[in-house]
């Protein structure tokens, strides 16, 4: 089986996520705590929020973490130890970067039963895009071979990390990646599977033959919804609030990344949770830290969207941290944190 890190379009994606030594930035100021006003929820049903008030945020079940912030201590304890200690700290479910991240060989059956003798579930998987290479591990080059693995562990979402630039940064390039997109996710859903793209904050920048047009919404707006999902980094998210909140002639074009889930809630089955602390001498304007330390109004985005139609019952949340500095320490207090949540509290 090959690995993520054999695929340069997926090293590429990993270098501009920080995940090879780029400082990480963080988010806008204000956050979801100012300015715009939330979308109009459509669809809410009683059912979506717990009875009464004091229940969980999170629903059980629903808390995961992208493996990739553990990899230093995959490659040290390797997966056995690591599950077991996500399982103390209250962990439900695990999205994957990799099948092996430097473990050596280890088959996908070993790997299911790890999860299942953790109680751990396989939740989704990050995968490249395309590659230059065709026999490289991505969804261009070896479709059959990326579901037949994510279906081997039972996954019921296979998702990519790389962004839409294979055909570059206009309009007709994107639809040109979403035309492809839709085909895999056609590909998945045969399979029982979603397929899912997880942003970064360039999505969210405009379009370099079309100044006004934001390239999420191409995606968006030329992607079948019933074909291809999106998983939310609420960081990344934030952090382009902070940087693309201006055209390039420096007209104003603020957005809310939360209404972008109010919209269209069943677009969003997976969403990446991380935090960050303002600090507006990093170009980002924030700088990134374990969920719960910063300054983003996570009871806020939580509540809003557990008030959507299947809130609490489609959505799942994944803890992660591009750089963290003792892992295990990140996971177990973002879990904490996150658990300490409450419906109708302070949190």
């Amino acid at each position: 089986m090959k690995r993520a890190q054999d695929n340069p379009e997926l090293a590429e994606t990993l270098r501009r996520r920080g995940f090879l030594g780029v400082a990480a930035g963080a988010t806008a100021a204000g956050l979801l705590g100012t300015g715009t006003a939330m979308a109009a929820q459509t669809g809410t049903t009683t059912a979506a929020a717990p009875k009464g008030r004091g229940g969980p945020l999170v629903p059980r079940g629903h808390l995961g973490i992208q493996l990739y912030t553990l990899r230093d201590q995959v490659q040290s304890i390797g997966f056995a130890g690591v599950f077991e200690e996500l399982a103390r700290y209250g962990y439900d479910q695990v999205e994957f970067a990799g099948y092996t991240q430097g473990t050596g060989d280890i088959t996908l059956g070993q790997l299911r039963r790890l999860m299942r003798d953790h109680g751990l579930r396989g939740i989704g998987s990050h995968v490249g895009y395309y590659s230059d290479d065709p026999k490289a591990y991505t969804f261009a080059t070896n479709l059959t071979q990326v579901l037949d693995d994510a279906e081997a562990l039972g996954l019921p979402h296979v998702g990519t990390a790389s962004g839409p630039w294979r055909y570059g940064s206009t309009v007709d390039g994107w639809k040109r990646c979403a035309e492809e997109f839709n085909t895999y996710g056609a590909a998945a859903k045969a399979r029982g599977m979603k397929f899912y793209q997880h942003n970064h904050a360039e999505e969210f920048s405009f379009a370099t033959d079309r100044p006004d047009v934001r390239l999420y919404d191409v995606l968006l707006a030329e992607t079948d919804p019933d074909l291809v999902h999106l998983e939310m980094d609420i960081y990344w998210a934030y952090v382009a609030q902070y940087r693309f909140g201006r055209k390039a002639d420096g007209s104003p074009a603020p957005f809310e990344p939360l209404n972008y889930v109010l919209k269209a809630p069943h677009r969003y089955p997976l969403f990446h949770v991380k935090d960050g602390e303002h600090d507006e001498t990093v170009p980002d304007g924030y700088r990134m830290v374990d969920v719960g330390d910063g300054d983003i109004d996570y009871r806020r985005f939580l509540s809003a969207v557990g008030k959507t139609h299947g809130g609490r019952r489609d959505h799942h949340w994944m803890v992660e941290h591009d750089q963290p500095a003792d892992s295990l320490t990140t996971a177990r207090r973002s879990a904490r944190y996150l658990r300490s949540l409450r419906c109708g509290g302070r949190g």
